[in-house]
């Protein structure tokens, strides 16, 4: 950091980032999926030609979808994008990878057609991390929960009175509250959260996984997976969407489904099988959501919040 600085804005919003950005020349910066989108949807009406001086961009608190990253390519032309994946309790950074490298191009398109989770990389040389393996998976499953351990690990929660190790430590492991596995090249594959799992008819569903077949639909803009109570499956599959601005939903008894840049729940369920997702994590509910997201201030959904809302809301017509 010699001679170096950090730009600051009082509080983010597109226009004042770029701003920023061109002006001062900024070589690096840390995003969120939200904060880049706001980036790349203010450089389109804007009609930006690029912004040349940036040369690497980290991201975390959620993948990049593949048009977020060719986007951020075109956009950001000489930056190398990575990708990290981490928590707080374990100051924030565990694994990372890059994910715009074009030599790896090929590598990249591979690993996202997995079935079981998404790449996040490998750790970095100070990290241990390690699976606990579910037990109550098959024998052949290598998944479970993710385990991280060192001197980047929290001792616990400020304020916390009790001199007692917390209960996500154990024997100087941290639990991570994510589960995954780990592939035989030591690279990291993240399945879900382990509260957000779905227990549809005696199988587990993770809610990222729904989503991320459901995002590479063209129409679909951002997709939110959870499971609402069912009395003969115990849970049952929601998928709550946003459309993209060319594209238009249509309900499940309108006539002429699919002209067009239409998109509608039979199409999605669809979509779904051709994409060689399990039956039962096919979404049985799907609601169309015209607002914006509830998020945190680091850009994450409020998954419970937004399940709230859309039990609230949600239409007959919206289900099949």
């Amino acid at each position: 950091m010699a001679g170096g600085c950090h730009v600051l804005i009082p509080k983010f919003d597109a226009k004042s980032a770029i701003k920023a950005i061109q002006e001062h020349r900024v070589t690096c910066f840390i995003t969120v999926p939200a904060i880049m989108a706001d980036l790349l949807s203010y450089s389109r009406k804007d009609k930006l030609s690029g912004c040349g001086s940036v040369t690497k961009i980290l991201n975390g608190g959620g993948g990049l979808s593949d048009e977020l990253i060719n986007g951020a390519s075109h956009l950001f032309f000489n930056a190398a994008i990575f990708s990290a994946y981490g928590m707080t309790e374990a100051c924030s950074s565990l694994t990372f990878m890059r994910i715009n490298n074009p030599e790896l191009q090929e590598a990249k398109n591979q690993l996202s057609k997995q079935s079981e989770g998404v790449c996040v990389g490998k750790p970095s040389p100070p990290v241990e991390i390690r699976i606990d393996r579910d037990e109550s998976n098959s024998s052949s499953s290598q998944m479970g929960k993710i385990l991280t351990r060192g001197l980047h690990t929290m001792v616990g929660y400020w304020g916390n009175n009790t001199a007692d190790t917390p209960e996500s430590v154990k024997n100087g492991w941290l639990d991570t509250g994510d589960t995954g596995w780990i592939d035989r090249t030591g690279k990291l594959w993240l399945m879900g959260r382990q509260k957000g799992r779905i227990k549809s008819g005696g199988e587990n569903v993770y809610p990222e996984e729904v989503e991320l077949v459901l995002s590479q639909h063209s129409g679909v803009a951002t997709a939110v997976v959870f499971g609402v109570p069912d009395s003969r499956l115990g849970e049952k599959i929601v998928a709550c969407l946003s459309i993209r601005d060319d594209w238009r939903w249509v309900d499940a008894t309108a006539e002429h489904q699919g002209e067009g840049n239409e998109v509608s729940a039979h199409i999605l369920q669809e979509y779904c099988r051709i994409k060689n997702l399990s039956r039962f994590k096919v979404p049985r509910l799907y609601h169309h959501w015209s607002r914006p997201f509830p998020v945190t201030t680091t850009g994450k959904i409020k998954r419970e919040e937004l399940k709230a809302k859309v039990l609230a809301c949600m239409q007959p017509h919206s289900s099949l």
